[in-house]
C-alpha cells in the first residue's frame, strides 16, 4: 500500500478565473512548446461559471498503476509521484481511463502517457503554481485538504447560529 499523504496541486474554484495560465506555463516547461494540448494540468469547467484545474491527485492505491497491461507506470518511492516508463508505454490509453479525475493525458508527439510530477525538476517548485494570477493554485496533501474542509464548514456553522 502506498503512503498516505503525498502532495499534489488543488485548484481552489472560487479563485480560479480559466485563464489556462497554467497549462501554457506547464507546456512550455514539460516539453518546450507553448501547446495546452502538451500541458500536464487541464483546466476544466464544472458549471457554466464554475473553472478548476487538475492535476495527479497521487490517489492512495492508484488505478492507473493498477490498470496498464504493460506495467510501464510505477510509484516513485520518494516522492510518491506516478512514473511512467517510456520504453514499456505504447500509448493504450487504459490509465487514462482508468483515472477518476482526468489526470493523464497522451503526450501528442511520443504517444506516451504524461502525468503531472510536480516539475520535481525545479528547484522552486511547480511553475503552474508561482504563475497563477489569482493564487488558486497550491500544494495539498489529502488530510490538510479534508481539515480545510472541515474548518470551514464549522466556520459556516458558527455563522448560522451568529445569524439566528
Amino acid at each position: 500500500m502506498a503512503k498516505i499523504g503525498y502532495e499534489y496541486i488543488i485548484c481552489d474554484p472560487d479563485k480560479c478565473i480559466g485563464c489556462r495560465i497554467c497549462e501554457y506555463i506547464c507546456s512550455i516547461t514539460k516539453t518546450g512548446a507553448f501547446d495546452p494540448a502538451m500541458s500536464r494540468i487541464r483546466v476544466v469547467r464544472i458549471e457554466p461559471v464554475t473553472m478548476t484545474a487538475i492535476t495527479c491527485r497521487l490517489c492512495e492505491d492508484a488505478p492507473c498503476i493498477i490498470a496498464c497491461p504493460r506495467d510501464a507506470l510505477s510509484r516513485s518511492e520518494e516522492d510518491g509521484h506516478i512514473l511512467v516508463d517510456e520504453d514499456k508505454c505504447d500509448g493504450c490509453g487504459w490509465c487514462i481511463e482508468a483515472c477518476d479525475f482526468g489526470a493523464i493525458v497522451l503526450d501528442p508527439k511520443t504517444k506516451n502517457a504524461a502525468i503531472c510530477d510536480l516539475c520535481s525538476d525545479q528547484k522552486n517548485g511547480p511553475p503552474c503554481i508561482e504563475f497563477c494570477p489569482k493564487d488558486a493554485l497550491e500544494l495539498s496533501t489529502p488530510e490538510q485538504l479534508r481539515q480545510k474542509v472541515r474548518r470551514e464548514v464549522v466556520a459556516r456553522l458558527f455563522e448560522e447560529l451568529l445569524e439566528k
